[in-house]
């Protein structure tokens, strides 16, 4: 999926509401895991927002670069999917300056998000986490009046800091994150989706699970995490939980529960399942494992996720 460059265009600048609107649609179709759609919206509506900001002056060019830099987040997320890690950094670093341009801190939080998350997603590590951390210091200054958006945005950037320390098997920041992103949660007091965070005390407990399972305390996701109802967040979070939980029960042996669970998923959202790397690692192993001919599920999965012909 290329960036949109200069086109030709019309005499009339984009209208600033329905661009807004539709930045936010393309945001909601990831957090539906509906990531075709996403996909085919991303393109015009880049080159939509790059329009405004070229078209327009003074306080609309500045809300015109916030929209540009959501775009360019909605773009990193939709590439991250499809495996074009690369591609996806780029994206969110672009939109990081679009945001920084337009002064807006809650968007900026949300571009540090996403390009921490890039970086996450691209195994660069030690970068990603020392970014969250320089970031949340950043961030720092609008904490004693945050608003519900600030909360979660905030919160929401030591939960991707939380996941990359715990690839790097760093207990401690591990913990540290999910502290602060703990503090956050209850400050915010419920679950919400400011921002397409997903973000609460649900989606915190979640991610103990998550970072538990990445330090190898597979008990401790085993117990806890199947107690967790993800019921009231959007579908992608609910539907990676289920997929993490398949992981805790595949590493104790429970297979038979694991691919229940990688089922439900895929029913749930099938484009989630066919893109996340759990389920196809998961079947992959699964297949290896068999002597003889796979189970009439087990084939029909795999063959969904393209694994075997």
């Amino acid at each position: 999926m290329p960036f949109p460059e200069e086109r030709r265009e019309s005499s009339n600048p984009p209208d600033l509401d329905i661009l807004r609107v539709e930045v936010g649609s393309t945001l909601s179709a990831d957090k539906d895991a509906r990531y075709s759609r996403a996909t085919r919206l991303v393109p015009d509506i880049l080159a939509q927002a790059q329009r405004a900001v070229r078209a327009y002056d003074g306080d609309d060019r500045l809300k015109a670069k916030a929209l540009l830099a959501m775009a360019y987040q909605g773009a990193a997320m939709v590439l991250t999917k499809i495996g074009e890690a690369d591609l996806a950094w780029m994206a969110a670093d672009r939109g990081l300056a679009a945001a920084k341009e337009s002064g807006d801190l809650v968007v900026t939080g949300s571009l540090f998000r996403s390009v921490s998350h890039c970086l996450l997603a691209s195994g660069r590590l030690t970068a990603a986490r020392d970014l969250v951390a320089d970031s949340a210091g950043y961030l720092e200054s609008g904490l004693a009046d945050a608003s519900p958006a600030y909360l979660s945005i905030y919160g929401t950037l030591f939960l991707v800091g939380a996941v990359t320390a715990a690839r790097l098997d760093d207990r401690a920041t591990v913990s540290t994150f999910l502290a602060e992103a703990d503090q956050a949660a209850q400050r915010l007091g419920h679950d919400a989706n400011h921002m397409w965070t997903a973000f609460g005390p649900t989606n915190v407990a979640i991610h103990r699970i998550s970072t538990a399972m990445e330090l190898g305390d597979v008990q401790v996701a085993t117990d806890q995490g199947p107690r967790v109802d993800s019921s009231t967040l959007p579908l992608k979070r609910r539907v990676r939980h289920t997929l993490e939980v398949a992981r805790a029960y595949s590493a104790q042996n429970r297979t038979d529960e694991a691919l229940a669970l990688i089922l439900d998923a895929e029913e749930l959202a099938p484009e989630q399942a066919r893109y996340h790397f759990i389920p196809r690692h998961l079947v992959i192993t699964w297949v290896r494992q068999q002597r003889g001919k796979p189970s009439h599920q087990l084939a029909g999965v795999a063959q969904r996720l393209r694994i075997v012909g």
